[in-house]
């Protein structure tokens, strides 16, 4: 049995173009908010909030009804497709909004937008496993991950280009290149998968599925043992989510206002530090094969937190600090690889959708928190407060870590080097 990776690189375009959608919402729209409509940083951090929150709600739902959906051309693409032409119908509003200093015509099609990604993601993530055989989701989920990184990539290298060094650029052609960048992915897509043929060619295996037995009755109570690793590492999810989230939502604006960096030039360091991250998966992989899942993301943790350490000493932009983000992104890549394998692992079969909600639920829920929480200090205490809030966060996460006993199992080296991106974030 053999992954056909011509089907799953099309099947990675949706992904790839959410990726693209986020990495411009992430960077561009908090400096919409503070240079054009003047918000405070506890609101911009609020706002920044609202895709986690709305996540939170709409992914289960319009997976739920994605599941009951049943068209010609399947029952996740339409939702793919659907989402897509509302999103960048209403995300071209933004910049023409931001000209205009018109808060809105800018916050309500804001909105709207967040709410047709809602549409499609979790359709867009259900697409792989739908067209999938079991045995070779890893690889196929490898791949994905990588057309991810190379939608956020393609928006870094388009603001790094387009945006000039002004207080307030016009930004309506980054928006009108990822927006065609969007409708050609999805359209690609649509194209080349055959959703609902593919999915009747796996009836038989589900048919064979029915008819076996469930374990669910013969679930024994998990040990109180492996319940504090669970509880220990869940918290240390929350808590490296919240330092990272809050340096990668706020990045752009401390770097102008920290830094004095001008239009799209804070987008190097972001770049250099997914580069590294996406350069590490595979030593990472090999790494944590070797000493274990703990041991690489507490050295992943020690990173990170001496990569906030160092930025933090910068006053001013210099080269160094594209440096210091490299060893963020391996740091990053370091956690990223192992803790959701490490959740999953005091699970059983049948519950590993249930092991996978607590990963999100805890991973959404800081990423909730912290723009609200660190922008409340931006705001009123100081920009340079920015990097110290990621360093205790940080150390926190080691100090919950330590404390997992369970989840760490040496996994078999994978015959496909491949297999070593298997990361969800």
């Amino acid at each position: 049995m053999k992954l056909n990776y011509k089907q799953t690189i099309f099947i990675g375009l949706a992904f790839m173009s959410i990726s693209a959608f986020w990495q411009l919402y992430d960077n561009i729209i908090p400096l919409i908010l503070h240079n054009t409509f003047g918000l405070g940083e506890t609101i911009t951090g609020g706002i920044m909030a609202l895709d986690n929150v709305l996540a939170l709600f709409l992914l289960p739902l319009f997976g739920y009804l994605s599941d009951k959906t049943n068209t010609k051309l399947g029952k996740r693409i339409p939702f793919i497709v659907i989402g897509t032409v509302i999103s960048v119908v209403f995300m071209m509003i933004l910049p023409i909004a931001d000209q205009k200093q018109n808060f809105v015509l800018f916050f309500i099609p804001l909105g709207i937008a967040l709410i047709a990604m809602g549409i499609y993601r979790s359709p867009a993530v259900a697409l792989m496993p739908d067209l999938t055989p079991k045995p070779l989701r890893s690889k196929a989920n490898a791949v994905i991950n990588l057309m991810g990184a190379v939608g956020g990539i393609f928006t870094l290298v388009l603001i790094r280009v387009l945006i000039p060094n002004e207080t307030r650029p016009d930004y309506t052609m980054l928006f009108l290149y990822i927006s065609i960048f969007m409708i050609i992915s999805v359209l690609i897509l649509t194209l080349t998968i055959r959703e609902k043929k593919s999915s009747e060619e796996k009836t038989v295996n589900n048919e064979l599925k029915k008819v076996t037995p469930s374990s669910k009755n013969n679930i024994e109570m998990m040990p109180k043992e492996v319940q504090k690793s669970l509880f220990f590492i869940l918290a240390s999810v929350f808590l490296w989510f919240t330092a990272y989230n809050a340096i990668t939502t706020a990045f752009s604006r401390y770097a102008l206002e920290v830094w004095g960096l001008t239009g799209g030039s804070f987008a190097n360091a972001l770049m250099v530090a997914t580069g590294a991250a996406i350069l590490s998966y595979i030593p990472i992989g090999i790494l944590s094969s070797n000493i274990g899942r703990k041991k690489t993301i507490i050295g992943g943790i020690i990173i990170m937190s001496i990569s906030y350490f160092f930025g933090f000493l910068f006053t001013q932009y210099t080269p160094w600090i594209n440096l210091i983000f490299a060893f963020t992104g391996i740091g990053w890549a370091a956690i990223n690889v192992n803790s959701y394998p490490m959740v999953v692992e005091m699970s059983r079969s049948s519950d590993v959708g249930k092991y996978t909600g607590y990963y999100y639920t805890f991973s959404m829920a800081a990423q909730i928190v912290t723009p609200i929480l660190s922008g409340f200090l931006l705001e009123n205490v100081s920009y340079r407060t920015l990097f110290p809030y990621a360093i205790a966060f940080s150390l926190l996460s080691l100090l919950t870590m330590i404390f997992v006993r369970h989840g760490d199992s040496k996994p078999p080296r994978k015959k496909s080097k491949l297999e070593n991106f298997d990361i969800e974030d």
